[in-house]
């Protein structure tokens, strides 16, 4: 897999990892168990440069 190829999976999980947390109760043990793969991914994602304005919808 390239580096190119690594970073649009990385972005598409991280988009739809969103969708599923804002269906999900914010004080279930889904939501927090999603909300550490969710800041796994966004350090990912920024420490290689992403912007991430555009596509976060949780902002917490």
């Amino acid at each position: 897999m390239t580096e190119k190829e690594l970073m649009q999976k990385n972005i598409e999980e991280f988009v739809q990892l969103q969708s599923y947390m804002l269906l999900a109760d914010k004080d279930s043990e889904v939501y927090k168990a999603m909300k550490v793969r969710y800041n796994t991914l966004k350090v990912i994602l920024t420490s290689s440069g992403i912007n991430l304005t555009e596509i976060d919808r949780i902002k917490e």
